[in-house]
């Protein structure tokens, strides 16, 4: 069996133009702090029950195939749960590590800007819409391909987008290679290579056109919020 993931790696130092720089603040925001706490959870249970985790809440493709268990014969295929379910478990620490470091490094900014009922909103629907993203993409490439899904990448991404999109100007030095860039640069850049590798079929196991949707659906929200303009949402 064999995980669709991605490690996010956060070879990057952020310098922000504002009037206060959120990365001053040492304190972790609240809903980051619970997120951070339930993939852990998650995490420990792949670790410590693997066969009941992968079958009931990876994310599967469309239909019902049988596999075989501790107990004999099983099956596994999609469930709606498994949408927002498969974005809380991670195959290995390093797994884990990287996404939990891009989800703290970014999302505490936005968190502090947005609150935390919101920014938990819009996590879950980039980690939602990655999971619709991923199980189309398989059904319409890859039918009868039987690969499980699991990880944070698809909101992180989309929390990378939100981030590009509120600080566009944020002055950004990769540190491998070290090359300086802003935050819309970066965000465009990871875009642009996320769609050459799903469409090249490079980083075979990687759900690249996952990560994408997780922009994509992020975007969609950000434009929503940005159409309604009561004063309800969000600033981005």
């Amino acid at each position: 069996m064999r995980y669709a993931w991605r490690r996010f790696i956060p070879f990057f130092e952020l310098a922000l133009p504002m009037r206060q720089d959120p990365f001053a603040v040492s304190n972790v925001p609240p809903m980051i702090k619970w997120l951070l706490i339930a993939n852990g959870l998650g995490f420990l249970f792949l670790l410590y029950a693997q066969e009941p985790a992968m079958q009931y809440f990876a994310l599967w493709p469309f239909g019902d195939y049988p596999v075989r268990t501790s107990a004999g014969t099983g099956s596994v295929g999609f469930e709606v749960w498994q949408l927002l379910s498969y974005g809380f478990l991670h195959g290995s620490f390093g797994h884990l590590f990287f996404n939990m470091f891009g989800l703290w490094m970014f999302g505490r900014v936005i968190e502090q800007v947005w609150g935390g009922q919101r920014f938990l909103l819009f996590y879950l629907v980039c980690v939602v819409g990655a999971g619709v993203t991923q199980v189309f993409t398989l059904a319409l490439l890859s039918p009868g391909e039987v690969v499980p899904t699991v990880g944070a990448s698809g909101g992180l991404f989309g929390v990378l987008l939100a981030f590009g999109m509120m600080f566009p100007n944020a002055r950004v030095m990769l540190l491998i290679p070290p090359i300086p860039m802003t935050a819309k640069w970066l965000v465009i850049g990871y875009g642009a290579l996320e769609l050459f590798f799903g469409v090249t079929g490079t980083q075979a196991g990687v759900a690249h056109f996952a990560h994408l949707g997780g922009m994509a659906f992020g975007f969609g929200l950000i434009m929503y919020w940005r159409k309604k303009g009561d004063g309800s949402g969000p600033v981005v």
